[in-house]
């Protein structure tokens, strides 16, 4: 970060940014690290119901979401409107005997009617369990979303549009379930229109009802994805909720001086967008425009379309959502304008942010800007609520994943040659729904959370430098000589030596002798290396003689700095096609599963590691 920010203030006239991180270090006898932060966790609401009681009082008429009509105007609701709803829809809720056994179910994108089911659900104690639409829209035997069903045993599921999940609305008999439709009702299934809900006259039940609501009460079961297996529904407590939220607004206390305005295209049926970036806007009274589109090719127009409306004060993003946008950045001046001219700060969160995405990102700041904005980092996990860690403080470069917030402790354990990442405080998930062999084997005997997630000190003298992401401990693999390979580690490094060719990259070589990389192209950068071939078809891009010696140039250069053979790149070929969405090798939240390219790309990977070099395969120069 540049010296001008060492003041913690933003370009947006002394708007204080972040306060100055305060941490205690201390290493242990076995090995261990702790880290917390010395400040003291702010008081927090006994539910996230009393955000929404605070501004539909205090700034009843400001307007709290917006989502995308059919006919592209915008449905808009206050935050009085909002509480007047969740109020119908509750008592509508609790007159079908729904409770903690028999909880609210919600297949559907981002959108009104969702917020509000579930906001509704929350309020009068009913658990709300928001499950990614991949499970009901891409799959052909609906089996993880048959085993949510068993295991979670809604009394209500809600669906948006039951064309777009006919499939599964056909198939599946969740469980006996009352099914509610906000569009296009299933043809030979009885379902009840969403507006009914919201035409419920509240009775005292509703407040006392909510009331009733304590700091472990369940507000959400949020299945989590994973790469591999069934998923796993991780209980989520107000107390979860409402502790992060503070935790969040002590590192940021901007939010406070001005309420954030955000377009968020990240799913609810996720912690970063449902959790984190929805309960945020709650908070601290602010507006979420809900963005429809994606970070993939076709959906991220209708995100550039939302940007050219909206001008957002916070970025929230992954790595790729970044990318994608910033071929629309870079030329586009009025669309950069506008997004960059009234954002406090940019952050990426579910996977490592390549350092020439950071550069890129930086120059185009300054173009617009004339000085740097912030670009932060948090981690965090669904079963954290999910911030643990965030960066308030000027960082230089991508990589580093901030500090512990206050109340919350991570401690870093030797494992595998790494230190895991394990998290105690009152935003830890007591547990997995229904699952209690699997809840007792998450906790250590110090009841910290293990997360498989491997961290390290930025500087081993000073916890306020913060941690560095050090890659998933389950992914990582060892060659045939039975050395490991640290796969985030290497996959961050290596799409730095290639820019700008590689968006992307798939580590290889599990139980074989060298490791090799498969790369999912950067189509701009390919293209500014090849003028003369910029309407090209990909198949001819990744074959132009200067882009397959950019690689190898790239590979020459990383493999310099490297020592073993568990370090160094020793082969490499371009993927012709994109990760797919409909595989799971795109996640909802728009990062890479390496587990689920592996399997669905085997055949590229016996290319790439064949005896006789396949023409495709490119070698260090």
């Amino acid at each position: 970060m540049k010296a001008e920010l060492k003041d913690q203030e933003s370009a947006r006239g002394g708007e204080t940014l972040f306060p100055a991180p305060d941490i205690e270090m201390i290493r242990r006898g076995d090995g261990a690290i702790l880290l917390r932060s010395r400040a003291k966790l702010p008081p927090y609401p006994g539910a996230l119901g009393h955000d929404l009681l605070h501004w539909a009082k205090a700034a009843p008429d400001r307007l709290f979401l917006a989502q995308r009509r059919t006919d592209g105007a915008w449905r808009k609701i206050t935050f009085r409107e909002t509480l007047e709803t969740v109020r119908a829809i509750g008592q509508a809720l609790l007159d079908r005997g729904l409770g903690p056994e028999r909880p609210v179910m919600l297949i559907a994108e981002n959108g009104i009617d969702h917020a509000l089911l579930a906001l509704a659900a929350m309020h009068v104690g009913i658990p709300a369990a928001p499950i990614s639409t991949a499970y009901s829209r891409l799959s052909h035997d609906y089996a993880k979303l048959k085993h949510i069903v068993a295991r979670l045993t809604p009394g209500l599921v809600y669906v948006d549009d039951g064309a777009v999940h006919k499939g599964a609305l056909a198939t599946l008999d969740f469980a006996g379930a009352e099914l509610v439709v906000s569009a296009n009702p299933p043809p030979r299934r009885a379902a009840t229109d969403f507006a009914a809900l919201a035409r419920a006259k509240p009775t005292p039940s509703v407040d006392r009802a909510f009331a009733a609501i304590g700091a472990d009460t369940i507000a959400k079961v949020l299945f989590t994805s994973g790469s591999t297996g069934m998923p796993k529904g991780v209980i989520n407590t107000q107390r979860m909720l409402t502790s992060n939220q503070s935790m969040l607004a002590y590192c940021w206390p901007f939010l406070a001086q001005r309420p954030p305005v955000l377009v968020d295209w990240l799913p609810w049926s996720h912690t970063f967008g449902g959790n984190h970036n929805f309960n945020m806007v709650l908070r601290h009274g602010g507006t979420l425009w809900i963005d429809e589109g994606k970070p993939a090719p076709g959906l991220i127009d209708r995100t550039v379309a939302n940007l050219r409306e909206i001008a957002p004060t916070i970025s929230f993003n992954v790595p790729r959502g970044y990318a994608l946008l910033l071929d629309y950045f870079e030329n586009d001046q009025a669309l950069a304008d506008k997004y960059f001219g009234n954002i406090s700060f940019l952050l990426y969160a579910g996977a490592a942010l390549p350092q020439a995405l950071w550069e890129r990102l930086e120059r185009l700041i300054v173009r617009i800007r004339g000085r740097q904005l912030p670009m932060i980092s948090s981690w965090g996990l669904t079963e954290t609520a999910p911030m643990v860690t965030t960066v308030h403080f000027p960082i230089e470069r991508a990589g580093n994943v901030g500090v512990p917030v206050p109340g919350c402790e991570l401690k870093l354990v030797p494992e595998g040659g790494k230190l895991e990442a394990r998290v105690r405080g009152p935003n830890v998930t007591p547990g997995y729904w229904r699952d209690p062999a699997r809840t007792a084997s998450a906790f250590d005997a110090e009841g910290f959370y293990r997360t498989g997630d491997a961290m390290r000190p930025a500087d081993p003298r000073d916890g306020a430098k913060g941690v560095l992401f050090d890659g998933r401990i389950g992914e990582n693999f060892k060659l045939m000589s039975g050395t490991w390979v640290h796969v985030g580690e290497l996959r961050v490094a290596a799409i730095a030596a290639l820019a700008p060719v590689a968006e992307d990259i798939v580590v290889t070589g599990h139980e074989r002798d060298e490791v090799g990389i498969m790369i999912f192209p950067s189509l701009a950068g390919c293209r500014r290396l090849c003028p003369k071939s910029d309407n090209a078809p990909i198949a001819r891009l990744i074959a132009e003689p200067e882009v397959r010696a950019t690689v190898a140039r790239g590979l020459a250069r990383f493999n310099a700095h490297e020592g073993g053979s568990s370090s160094r790149v020793a082969r490499a070929l371009f993927l012709p096609d994109p990760p797919s969405q409909d595989a799971n090798e795109i996640t909802d939240k728009g990062y890479l599963n390496q587990h689920a390219v592996l399997e669905r790309r085997a055949d590229w990977v016996a290319r790439l590691h064949a005896a006789l070099a396949d023409p495709a395969v490119i070698l260090p120069a």
